[in-house]
């Protein structure tokens, strides 16, 4: 990706979504059932101090592989019923007097990861559940926002934003799907030009529930070079009456360079013999 000068940033979601860690690692939060563990783990646990000693070792680990200077760190979808049940959580939310806003809890969570990411010389990436929490983050992070509406909350916040929401390349519908990736506009929001100045763009995304090796290049390409292509163009670079034919030009490049790249425009014709 370096030599065609793309950047990649690797993304560790926590402390939710970390079900696999804890099958290594003991740093989940054991979930409780009238007062008795129910043999269910939930997100990290933040009362535990090897829990952010372990985190400490893995980023440093990944900062030395991973070049770029962005780490999405997740924060998505962090359920709070088995923070809520655990005991060892209640006596460590009473020590640090969070009352029983668990909102209070991630924060000390993400703000502790924070601090550990920014020693390594890094900056982050969350995504935008963390602000639903109420979570109060440092002026520099960037949030990933999967929904329209919330870019101007998340902006007239200060942060700076990616959108991904209309671009879920795992959502394929019948037809000429790219049409709605190609005409969604990050800055199509009700907020000043100073918030519109704080979109860094977006994100195509294909979430990994029914892709494996067989059909995620299929599924991906070319779908994904739509959105590409509204991210790097002039916002009045819109028309999917013109855009279609370059769409299935670039297809044809796809299927010479030996990528199985699906049809996007029904049924069409590659010439064999090709200059571009």
């Amino acid at each position: 990706a370096r030599q065609r000068g793309i950047r990649v940033f690797i993304e560790f979601d926590s402390p939710a979504h970390s079900r696999s860690w804890g099958r290594a690692y003991d740093i989940l939060t054991q979930c409780y059932s009238e007062e008795k563990p129910n043999n269910k783990l939930g997100p990290m646990d933040p009362s535990r101090n090897t829990t952010f000693e372990f985190l400490k070792n893995f980023f440093h680990e990944v900062a030395q592989i991973f070049p770029d200077r962005y780490i999405h760190l997740g924060a998505d979808e962090v359920y709070f019923d088995c923070w809520e049940s655990n005991p060892s959580i209640t006596q460590f939310m009473r020590q640090m007097e969070f009352g029983t806003n668990y909102s209070l809890l991630e924060q000390y969570f993400m703000q502790t990861l924070i601090n550990i990411v920014n020693a390594t010389g890094k900056n982050y990436v969350v995504w935008q559940d963390i602000i639903d929490n109420n979570v109060t983050l440092q002026t520099d992070t960037v949030v990933e926002e999967p929904y329209p509406d919330e870019m101007a909350r998340v902006t007239k916040l200060g942060y700076k934003t990616l959108l991904s929401s209309c671009w879920y390349l795992n959502l394929i519908s019948y037809g000429d799907d790219w049409h709605k990736y190609y005409k969604c506009d990050p800055y199509n929001f009700t907020g000043t030009e100073e918030q519109k100045k704080l979109v860094m763009g977006g994100e195509a995304c294909m979430w990994g529930e029914y892709v494996d090796s067989t059909n995620v290049i299929s599924s991906t390409w070319p779908r994904a070079a739509a959105p590409a292509e509204r991210l790097w163009s002039s916002v009045d670079t819109n028309d999917v009456i013109e855009a279609a034919p370059r769409l299935a030009e670039h297809r044809c490049r796809y299927l010479r360079r030996g990528i199985p790249a699906a049809p996007v425009n029904g049924p069409g014709y590659c010439p064999t013999e090709y200059s571009g």
